[in-house]
């Protein structure tokens, strides 16, 4: 038997509102701002309730990928139909990532990108 069950996955920022709004567009998923007027702590709600939130980090410092000085700590893996993966980038960018890593010419299943405030996470070919 299980001691606990996962709840949400939090990441520090600056502005919670603006990357929750960055994770709603990559993920279509809907924000849930209501239990925070003050914009402290916002959640991401998906296909199994509330699955990602942000909260405010005043003084926040993002990772240097892939340096070990300020590490990344963790990364979100997301899945992408491999004929699908140059648009998604397209898209991902256009929202705000920037691209850290390529797929080295296909030889790997991932590119690796910089969220709006700098969290690393993959687009991995499934």
């Amino acid at each position: 038997m299980a001691i606990a069950t996962l709840g949400v996955t939090v990441l520090d920022c600056p502005n919670p509102r603006e990357l929750a709004a960055f994770y709603a567009a990559v993920l279509d998923w809907r924000i849930d701002d209501d239990g925070d007027p003050d914009g402290e702590w916002i959640e991401l709600v998906g296909p199994n309730g509330p699955q990602l939130a942000f909260q405010r980090s005043v003084g926040y410092q993002p990772p240097r990928w892939p340096s070990t000085e300020q590490p990344q700590q963790f990364h979100l893996d997301f899945q992408v139909p491999r004929e699908r993966m140059d648009a998604a980038e397209k898209e991902v960018i256009r929202l705000g990532a920037r691209l850290l890593e390529d797929d080295h010419g296909g030889k790997r299943n991932w590119r690796v990108y910089a969220d709006p405030v700098g969290h690393p996470f993959c687009l991995c070919a499934c």
